[in-house]
């Protein structure tokens, strides 16, 4: 049977053995992790007598040492295998996550959740490889059900944050320690050892692979989006009106839902019928938008939670599309382009939120949100500059027969670090050759 015909005819993706759902839920879990502080924000520096800056590091020490150790999960997974590096993420979660709702101060939650960080980045680098070596019904079930995590994980992660955090702002760290753990006595026991790659990466790789323009570029464009989306998702509910955590995780559950909805369904729609740089032009635009009205409109409560729901369908297609862009144009290899990729982006998204509870504390509320909105359009400008590149990748995408794009996407999420949203290009990979 051809591959083509093999996935056409693929029995259900939600028929895995035990050790896939293992691994399943703890990307779920994984995946709760990026909006699951949101709605305990203003409960922490009230309850901690911190200010908003000191705060906002709960994402800058997160999502900066997840960037630094994005440059390194492909050295480590490539010398000691998938699983070993996939339970020492699980383990380091577990940990920190632990030590984070048992501290007693704003900076020892801060060091915790870099430590979580870097649990995450080894955890993220390597949760797809294994998924898709040991799913059953091929490759395109592996991505499905993949997809289905990463959208469950988004939605939940902010109304789980909320439900516990209503509870006490220790809820929502313990609540994932717990998790955690349960995933990673599931994944020791039912997953099976995976070989060690013969092919070791080099520390170098992802840095190096930054002399490349088309990648450079790109990546740029990701940090500016990046420092836009952080300042909206870390410093927005500080501006609700003071609202409790349960409601908080509701705002943000509307948002997960839309983010995870667009980036599945959504952005392949919208660049099938627009083409990559077209959408992307409209997503940033988008965003810019949003983040100007929040600026504008900052002691409007409603006009803030209307645009935090609002800007999911754009985060969404951007998220996808962005990485897309990444992977279509790089002239480097899958996994070296993700991991460079996400490095750049990561360092935006850790520095914007802090950056933005100085900037409100000294000169206004407003202030880091119309920045925002200046910096994302700047990301709209440097896009213009690989619009041939895009294009061009378009255009190679709807050419008859087999696609170079799933062999390569197959590839890449057998090797690491990967990134979350090479699912969905996979998958845009997989509906090219049905057609």
């Amino acid at each position: 049977m051809s591959r083509t015909s093999g996935v056409a005819h693929a029995p259900s993706p939600f028929r895995q053995p035990k050790a896939v759902w293992a691994v399943a839920f703890a990307c779920v879990i994984s995946f709760m992790g990026i909006g699951l502080v949101d709605p305990i924000l203003p409960s922490l520096s009230g309850q901690l007598h911190a200010t908003h800056a000191e705060v906002e590091l709960l994402f800058t020490s997160y999502l900066v040492v997840t960037a630094i150790a994005m440059l390194v999960t492909g050295w480590v997974s490539s010398r000691i295998g998938a699983k070993r590096t996939l339970i020492t993420g699980l383990a380091l979660i577990v940990v920190f996550a632990a030590l984070a709702g048992a501290s007693s101060g704003i900076w020892g939650i801060v060091g915790f959740r870099a430590g979580w960080g870097l649990g995450n980045a080894l955890f993220i680098a390597t949760s797809l490889a294994v998924i898709v070596g040991s799913a059953s019904g091929g490759f395109a079930g592996a991505i499905v059900l993949y997809e289905t995590a990463l959208g469950v994980g988004i939605a939940t992660g902010p109304l789980l944050g909320g439900l516990l955090g209503n509870v006490s702002w220790r809820g929502p760290f313990f609540g994932v320690s717990v998790l955690m753990l349960i995933a990673l006595v599931a994944t020791v026991v039912l997953l099976e050892p995976t070989p060690v790659p013969t092919h070791k990466a080099r520390l170098s790789e992802p840095l190096a692979a930054l002399r490349h323009r088309a990648l450079a570029t790109t990546s740029g464009v990701g940090l500016l989006y990046n420092w836009g989306f952080f300042t909206l998702l870390g410093y927005a509910p500080f501006l609700m009106g003071g609202l409790d955590p349960i409601s908080l995780g509701a705002v943000f559950f509307g948002w997960g839902l839309l983010v995870a909805a667009f980036a599945v369904f959504g952005a392949p729609w919208l660049k099938d019928r627009f083409g990559t740089a077209r959408t992307l032009y409209g997503a940033l635009v988008g965003i810019a938008v949003l983040l100007a009205a929040i600026g504008l409109f900052d002691d409007v409560p409603a006009v803030v939670i209307v645009a935090v729901v609002l800007s999911g369908i754009v985060v969404g297609v951007n998220n996808t599309l962005v990485t897309t862009a990444v992977m279509s144009i790089s002239p480097v290899p899958r996994p070296t382009a993700s991991a460079t990729y996400g490095f750049v982006r990561f360092i935006g998204g850790g520095l914007a939120p802090f950056a933005a509870g100085l900037m409100a504390a000294a000169v206004g509320a407003s202030v880091p949100f119309l920045i925002a909105a200046v910096v994302v359009l700047v990301g709209v400008a440097l896009l213009s500059t690989i619009r041939r590149d895009l294009d061009a990748a378009d255009a190679e995408a709807e050419q008859p027969g087999p696609s170079h794009e799933r062999a390569a996407a197959e590839e890449a999420v057998r090797e690491v670090p990967g990134l979350p949203t090479e699912a969905v290009i996979a998958e845009d990979a997989l509906q090219h050759d049905r057609r």
